[in-house]
């Protein structure tokens, strides 16, 4: 059974914090957490508007924000976003669950998808999230410089959605894997990897 965010919290009302003050605890020991972030900072054209999706405390961000771009940041847990709205209140915070309407209209120049938030996302629900996040990328000719926006996530392969149910799922929302890795340091991607970074566009009929 997958582990949902909403089942999670609801057995431990204290994991919001106790996850976010896990992050706080990394970056006060001198842990390096932006690596996902560096890499979406090389993928975007400079001030391009990004959603961060599943945000959390905003650790993400607020460091593409420091560098310019145009954030915009959703996510479930109401505390996370409260922390990254005191963190950053120049970036556009949300609280929506990614599976509903109405949230972040978009368009943007690329969404990204960090910290397996996709894993964290109930099975019966897959579809109608990336449904929305393939309507929220900038489709050719509306992205930054007229280039299509693109969609980048990562999660681990043993947490109950596989490559080959991910491939098939984002194809029916309309999405088309262009690349993929094995790691956020864009290490090779094989069959044995226990995790996986993709980047996808908007499919032709989309």
């Amino acid at each position: 059974m997958t582990q949902t965010w909403k089942n999670i919290v609801a057995a431990n009302p204290e994991h919001s914090r106790n996850y976010a003050q896990r992050w706080d605890d990394m970056v006060a020991e001198g842990v390096d957490i932006d690596g996902e972030a560096r890499l979406v900072d090389a993928m975007a054209p400079r001030g391009a508007r990004i959603l961060d999706v599943g945000c959390g405390q905003g650790r993400m961000g607020i460091y593409l924000h420091a560098r310019g771009h145009r954030v915009t940041g959703v996510d479930l847990d109401p505390y996370l976003i409260e922390r990254a709205r005191e963190a950053c209140p120049e970036a556009t915070w949300e609280v929506a669950d990614l599976a509903d309407d109405g949230w972040a209209a978009g368009p943007f120049d690329l969404a990204v998808s960090a910290g397996n938030v996709l894993a964290f996302v109930d099975p019966a629900d897959r579809p109608a999230v990336l449904t929305n996040l393939a309507a929220r990328i900038a489709p050719a000719g509306e992205g930054t410089g007229g280039e299509a926006g693109r969609l980048v996530v990562g999660f681990g392969l043993d947490r109950g959605w596989t490559r080959e149910e991910f491939d098939a799922e984002a194809e029916l929302a309309g999405l088309r894997v262009e690349q993929r890795w094995s790691t956020w340091d864009l290490r090779p991607s094989t069959d044995d990897s226990g995790f996986m970074v993709a980047v996808l566009v908007r499919s032709a009929a989309a």
